[in-house]
């Protein structure tokens, strides 16, 4: 039996909840460290996951990118890299807690650049903002979050790295979510209220992601966690 919309929504919180705890152990334990290979790094940060909560499943791809390639979208898959001493360093994850997704993104910078340091600080100034501006409209669509944050990311400097903002999220596995499927995201094309139920009749959960780059610098930076609850 499907949980009720109260007990969905306390999951969702309580998964996101622990990837904020896995987060900070990698930080604590070093993982993201000069001389790693970011597909190594990556492995360590599964095996985290594994030996905190007994995490062995995550619904999309691990991900954890450095350098030039923290410019590059989701979808791509370059070449495995070994993280440099000043490097900026991005990791998406989204592990299956209790049948329950998180989705929980967060960069790293190393080295003392300012404009690296600049950047991965508006990461989590946009994401509020952004936030902010879904709180204030109950009505508000994809389009209209996407519009905000794209102008937000224009204001600081930024350019967004990617062709959505957010997207859904839920029990493992959720509705499934496709580029075919602009609804399911935040994104110029989704004329639709993000508040909304689903073709079940649940209530909509979101996930808002904020994917940064400075093209002329050649990096980026990632910010992802849940946007409806929290």
């Amino acid at each position: 039996m499907a949980d009720d919309e109260q007990t969905r929504a306390a999951r969702l919180l309580e998964a996101q909840a622990k990837a904020e705890r896995l987060f900070a152990e990698i930080g604590k334990r070093g993982l993201v460290a000069p001389g790693e290979g970011e597909r190594a790094v990556s492995d360590r940060i599964r095996d985290l996951a594994n030996e905190m909560f007994g995490t062995t499943r995550h619904w999309h791809k691990r991900i954890v990118r450095s350098g030039p390639n923290t410019l590059l979208p989701y979808r791509e898959n370059p070449p495995d890299r070994v993280i440099g001493a000043d490097d900026i360093v991005f990791a998406d994850f989204g592990p299956i807690f209790e049948e329950y997704e998180a989705d929980f993104g967060r960069t790293f910078v190393l080295g003392e650049d300012p404009v690296k340091h600049r950047l991965r600080d508006d990461l989590a100034t946009l994401f509020a903002a952004g936030k902010r501006h879904f709180e204030s409209d109950p009505h508000i669509t994809g389009k209209q979050l996407h519009t905000e944050v794209e102008r937000l990311a224009t204001e600081a400097g930024w350019e967004l790295g990617g062709w959505h903002a957010g997207h859904l999220v839920g029990e493992f596995p959720h509705e499934t979510i496709d580029g075919a499927d602009t609804e399911s995201y935040i994104t110029p094309a989704n004329d639709t209220p993000l508040r909304r139920t689903d073709k079940t009749g649940r209530d909509c959960h979101w996930i808002q992601e904020i994917h940064l780059i400075d093209r002329d610098g050649g990096f980026g930076g990632f910010y992802e966690q849940l946007l409806t609850l929290g």
